[in-house]
């Protein structure tokens, strides 16, 4: 409205109203369907009429008027509405790369059924463990199915080290036909029981290994609560996706770091109590 100052008047937003309307519905401690259908449908007719009159404003001046940010937040806020106004309509509560930030709008919701957080909200990463050492496998802030990423956790792994690993210490979800199939082809033993009705000189070695692999791969999840306890990857607070990917990538990198911080230093040691005793034993 700025160019437009003492030419015509400011047209009315009915922000304040929208606002009131809203905690009266927010506050409400048992909220009735009803009565939230009917709230959806008066937040949205206020911001419909905020966008046609921006779009008024539009055909008189221009939206280069807009910094780059404000740009930004208005095609959010247009692809915003019209994902919540087609659920609205649909009376569905489901629809594809749902926004849930206008200033985030990368971040997608994911339903995790947890009792603190039932809905988290930020990246999905997956990651390897190679002696110790954590690798990034793929990062993607949609939900998606942790099954489809060993195939190329495998592939990624012979790029990098020119060999097949002898076994894959993995959760239950990735053990599916395709991934079995292709371990067996590969040589690779997939962790978990084999297929068929094993007999008991089997079940008992099946149950002694499974004991094993279980022992070994606490290692894979204790390597996402270390990262979130002392190195923050629970806690990002930048704002951009590829600033948050960023982020993330350089975490890890500082957890390997330790991690190879921690290995010389007990070699180091290990080199220097050992000359100590070869010392005294020549005397």
């Amino acid at each position: 409205h700025a160019p437009h100052r003492g030419i015509q008047t400011k047209r009315r937003t009915y922000r304040q109203k929208a606002r009131k309307a809203y905690l009266a519905v927010a506050k409400q401690r048992h909220v009735k369907h009803r009565t939230l259908r009917k709230a959806i449908g008066q937040q949205l007719r206020f911001v419909v009429r905020n966008l046609r009159i921006i779009a008024d404003y539009q055909k008189q001046s221009s939206l280069t008027l807009l910094s780059k940010q404000q740009y930004k937040q208005l095609l959010v806020i247009h692809e915003l509405y019209r994902q919540q106004s087609d659920m609205y309509t649909k009376r569905s509560h489901r629809i594809e790369d749902r926004i849930v930030s206008i200033h985030q709008p990368h971040i997608r919701p994911i339903v995790r059924g947890k009792a603190n957080a039932r809905v988290e909200f930020g990246a999905k990463v997956a990651i390897s463990l190679v002696n110790g050492y954590a690798l990034m496998e793929k990062l993607q802030w949609d939900n998606y199915n942790e099954g489809v990423t060993l195939k190329d956790s495998v592939e990624t792994y012979h790029k990098r080290f020119g060999c097949y690993p002898e076994a894959v210490l993995a959760d239950k979800i990735y053990r599916t036909r395709d991934n079995l199939r292709y371990c067996k082809e590969h040589g690779i033993r997939l962790s978990g029981p084999h297929l068929g009705r094993p007999s008991k000189k089997e079940q008992t070695e099946q149950k002694q290994q499974a004991r094993q692999d279980a022992a070994e791969r606490n290692a894979i999840e204790g390597k996402f609560g270390e990262g979130k306890r002392r190195y923050g990857l629970g806690l990002i607070r930048v704002r951009l996706q590829q600033t948050s990917e960023t982020v993330i990538a350089l975490q890890l990198l500082v957890m390997n770091l330790e991690k190879r911080l921690r290995v010389l230093f007990f070699a180091f040691f290990r080199w220097l109590f050992s000359n100590a005793v070869l010392r005294v034993s020549t005397r």
